[in-house]
């Protein structure tokens, strides 16, 4: 029993545990352990019909023999260790001791399994050879004494036997390339045994041989007379492999593929009579007649049906059947000169703009002439209208709102990330997966050849190496030249000047010249702050009740309400930001409703602090004017406008100009103008003598500096605020200016003049100061926004300054003086 506990301790270096779910290879150290151990004097005897188990080997056996099963039973309860010999005539169906060959394997139980049809699958790992002695016990099972099985082994530099290994891997890796029912897994199992004995067993275990001519192996004491043995065997294997690879592709009959195709094809047709008709056949008589209804040109017509006959000739299996199939029904679903009727009932376009769009009272009025034109005129070409404006502003809602006020159909067609040119051109029918551009399809969808086809976000259109979708833009939106509009695949010109085309946009700047060109341009700018309460009253509050289910008794904004989460939550032109806070308090209130709280239906200012927490944003408000230097500059900003401080210090030094605050390069060449002017005029304009500047250094500072600022419309501000520095005199209480100054003096108009405006009034400013050559831009504000305000229209710098100057000197003024000069002494030797 000693011996036998040993023997079971026998284990690789990767054991084989009972559950796993692969097999580990032999090692040469796996190898030398097991060669060490004893085997038992006495072992059950498993007698195998069908195989033959070799040292090192793991194979599954599948138990049928009442004795078989209940050996497996036993031991596998016990040590789990029996002996496995083959027996000699397989036709015995209760094997004695006599029918068994005399050389067999010590083999490991690793699991046990039973299956679902009733049989019993056993596992089994080889350990070593032995010999038959004599038999102990013959019921329940066999029993019998064993003795050991000696090998002989080469040497560890035997050349001639690492040239056979060799051999034999490389003609095993031959075997399992040509031969398709072996898998490609047991090249890497020959590939990573390193053992010669295993290697050897693994192949003699899984060679394609009889089970007398395996057993023969089994008994070869010799590893190198055994090797060469299974050698010889694989290698007859390889032979007669590849004869029969070879034979197999000579008699290949080869059918021609036409003739395939029309064999099935007839049979295809044959069986789809007895069903009852062609549905080939009648499938084309269906687009024929569908045809005959479109009021395409006579020119697509013929194209149509000349198509149409090229399908017929097509095999209904092959890929270009379908192909084909789907270019005709594109052509038949497409809108030829079909129009949907335009309603030209200006007052009623008036109020669908009205109700959908507070303000923008120029823009609707732009619409309207359009509207009114192609009343007039009847068959006039749609025009060509691009909405440019900051986000949130309604560029794209206004296209929605024409389409309805026209009765037309709507399509907005996203450009923004647009690179491939073949997305408006379409791709050749050649190419696979080949389909129209979106412009096609889009007006495939409506099955109109006339609606309004809004195409966003035109300005952020790429392009790259599929080539330059903005140019492909150019045919489509030319008058002139979009009622012949090639599509790739359509490959017919398709008229799309009655289609009205409106292009939204934030910046110009990144639209291609060309394509500028043929637009006419419509600005949207940002609404001010009683626009946007407005707006909040009449859409974006009942909108959210509903999106929230609530009613009206439930939430009332007022007015200061509206006004705080503008000022404190916001900052944009448009009112998208402001509809998700507007959401944001819909749902607080929503909660309460839902758990029954008392809630008071009015939302104030106190509710919109409590509810939205800190202010996000802190608009800046005019100061004083106790400080030299400093002067108060209109900006113009994506969001809207805002206010901004222009401060210049000097410090005794040689003249040098310091700019700081982020500044872009047309904002620096301002304050060097500016400089420069001041230099040139100082006695005319300040009284001052011109020496002094090189006396000082100047400093000018835009505070917010992690903000990018550039443009040339701080340029009186910068001079102003220079001047106040060297004068040490005050500004004018409340004060903002805006403006553009040159080297003459002269005062240049700005942009963005609403925006700023609105800015200064929200600043708490009274008095604003710009270019004579902005009044037409203050006069197109609304009068009432403008209330409590005064303008001030110059031409050159010396009326800003005698507009903001005051005679009056800051508290605690700096002496800005030259120098005395050092007298000096002559010494007379």
């Amino acid at each position: 029993m000693n011996e036998l506990s040993n023997f079971n301790n026998i284990r690789f270096s990767s054991p084989i545990e009972e559950d796993a779910e692969f097999i580990p290879l032999m090692s040469s150290e796996d190898e030398e352990l097991m060669n060490t151990e004893q085997i038992p004097a006495e072992v059950a005897l498993l007698p195998l019909r069908n195989t033959v188990l070799f040292p090192g080997v793991v194979i599954p056996i599948t138990v049928g023999r009442d004795k078989s099963i209940k050996l497996i039973k036993d031991a596998y309860k016990a040590d789990r260790i029996i002996g496995v010999v083959s027996q000699k005539d397989v036709a015995v169906e209760d094997p004695t001791f006599d029918d068994l060959n005399n050389v067999g394997t010590i083999a490991l139980i690793v699991k046990m399994l039973r299956m679902p049809d009733g049989n019993t699958t056993v596992i089994i790992q080889g350990k070593k050879r032995f010999r038959l002695d004599k038999a102990t016990q013959t019921e329940p099972y066999l029993k019998a004494t064993i003795k050991g099985f000696e090998e002989t082994r080469p040497a560890k530099n035997d050349k001639e036997f690492a040239a056979l290994i060799s051999s034999l891997k490389d003609t095993s890796l031959q075997i399992i390339q040509q031969s398709p029912n072996i898998p490609s897994e047991a090249g890497f199992a020959i590939k990573n045994i390193e053992s010669p004995s295993f290697l050897i067993n693994f192949i003699s275990s899984n060679m394609n041989a009889d089970m007398a001519d395996k057993q023969k192996m089994l008994e070869v004491p010799d590893l190198k007379a055994r090797a060469e043995l299974v050698l010889t065997y694989i290698t007859k294997e390889l032979q007669m492999l590849e004869l029969k690879n070879q034979i197999q592709s000579k008699v290949k009959i080869d059918i021609d593929q036409q003739q395939r195709e029309y064999f099935l094809h007839q049979q295809l047709k044959t069986i789809q009579e007895e069903l009852g008709g062609n549905v080939y056949e009648e499938e084309l008589e269906e687009l024929k007649v569908k045809a005959e209804t479109k009021k395409w040109s006579e020119g697509v017509k013929k194209h149509f049906f000349k198509e149409l006959d090229k399908l017929g000739r097509i095999n209904p299996n092959m890929a270009e059947f379908s192909v084909q199939r789907n270019y005709l029904d594109l052509l038949l679903e497409l809108p030829w000169n079909e129009y949907s009727e335009d309603i030209f009932d200006l007052k009623k376009a008036q109020k669908i703009l009205d109700k959908d769009h507070y303000g923008l009272e120029k823009v609707k009025e732009r619409i309207l002439e359009y509207l009114a034109v192609l009343k007039l005129k009847g068959d006039m070409r749609s025009p060509i209208l691009c909405f440019y404006g900051p986000p949130g502003v309604g560029k794209t809602s206004l296209g929605k709102s024409i389409a309805k006020a026209l009765g037309r159909e709507y399509i907005r067609m996203s450009l923004g990330g647009v690179r491939d040119e073949a997305e408006i051109r379409g791709h050749r029918k050649t190419y696979i997966g080949a389909m129209p551009g979106r412009i096609i399809q889009n007006l495939r969808k409506v099955k109109s050849a006339n609606p309004v086809f809004v195409l966003d976000e035109i300005d952020k259109v790429g392009r790259d190496f599929h080539g330059d979708p903005s140019s492909a833009l150019l045919e489509v939106l030319d008058p002139e030249q979009n009622s012949t509009f090639y599509d790739n695949y359509v490959e017919q010109d398709f008229d799309l000047s009655r289609a009205m085309f409106i292009a939204t946009a934030n910046n110009l700047s990144n639209i291609q010249p060309a394509l500028l060109d043929r637009m006419e341009l419509i600005e949207v700018t940002g609404y001010t702050q009683e626009e946007k309460v407005e707006i909040a009253k009449q859409h974006l509050i009942p909108k959210q009740l509903k999106e929230h289910g609530m009613k009206t008794s439930h939430v009332k904004f007022t007015k200061k309400g509206i006004e705080k989460l503008i000022e404190d939550y916001t900052r944009e032109s448009g009112v998208r930001s402001l509809d998700k806070r507007i959401a944001k308090i819909m749902r607080s209130i929503a909660k309460s409703v839902a758990m029954e709280e008392a809630i008071d239906s009015k939302v104030d200012e106190k509710d919109v602090s409590r509810i939205m927490g800190p202010a996000t944003f802190h608009r800046d408000k005019y100061e004083n004017n106790e400080v030299a230097g400093v002067v108060t500059g209109l900006a113009w900003t994506s969001v809207g406008g805002d206010i901004l401080f222009i401060e210049a210090l000097l410090s005794k030094g040689n003249g040098k100009l310091s700019l700081t605050g982020n500044l872009g390069d047309v904002m620096k060449e301002s304050a060097v103008i500016a400089l420069e002017f001041l230099k040139a005029h100082s006695e005319e304009y300040l009284g001052i003598e011109s020496e002094i500047f090189d006396h000082y250094n100047v400093h000018i500072h835009v505070p917010e500096g992690a903000t990018p600022k550039d443009g040339p419309s701080a340029g009186i501000a910068m001079l102003t605020a220079l001047a106040s520095a060297f004068t040490q005199k005050k500004i004018k209480s409340k004060l903002a200016m805006t403006g553009e100054i040159t080297l003459r003096g002269v005062v240049l108009p700005v942009g963005g003049i609403k925006e700023k405006i609105l800015a200064a009034k929200r600043s708490d400013i009274q008095e604003v100061i710009l270019s004579q050559e902005n009044r037409k831009d203050i006069e197109e504000i609304n009068a009432d926004y403008l209330k409590g305000m005064t303008f001030h229209y110059v031409s050159n710098m010396k009326e800003v300054l005698r507009l903001a100057l005051l005679n009056e000197k800051v508290k605690n003024p700096i002496k800005i003086a030259v120098p005395k000069k050092e007298k000096l002494s002559s010494v007379v030797n």
